[in-house]
């Protein structure tokens, strides 16, 4: 009997995204905290940065289940999005729902079990 993992982290690149939407901060925001909500997570707190006008915005938001963080390049249409939840909390709703809300052109999406318990390698 296989035991489920602790957590699943999604890695998220999200590509041919409007720039005005990657270099908007509070949209940026929203779309996160939407994303931890839709998922059944428990936003504990968050930080954002925007680089200035035109330039991109990291951020992070601090989980009970973990985090979600992005990083944004809008000369390139392009975001990098990590999203590592645990619990009953539903990483890849949130993943999707990012993807969505960014209206991303095409996405690439990689999964990872984390805190396997039943033996198996992995890595």
């Amino acid at each position: 009997m296989s035991v489920p993992p602790i957590g699943l982290h999604v890695l998220l690149d999200l590509h041919g995204v409007e720039p005005d939407l990657l270099s908007d901060l509070a949209r940026i925001e929203g779309v996160l905290d939407e994303a931890a909500r839709a998922a059944g997570a428990h936003v504990l707190g968050g930080h954002f940065h925007p680089f200035g006008p035109g330039l991109g915005v990291t951020g992070v938001l601090l989980l009970a289940e973990s985090h979600i963080s992005i990083h944004t390049w809008p000369e390139h249409g392009y975001a990098a999005v990590d999203v590592f939840m645990c619990g009953k909390a539903e990483a890849m709703t949130a993943a999707r729902l990012i993807g969505e809300r960014l209206q991303a052109l095409r996405i690439e999406l990689r999964e990872c079990a984390r805190g396997l318990r039943d033996g198996r390698l992995t890595g």
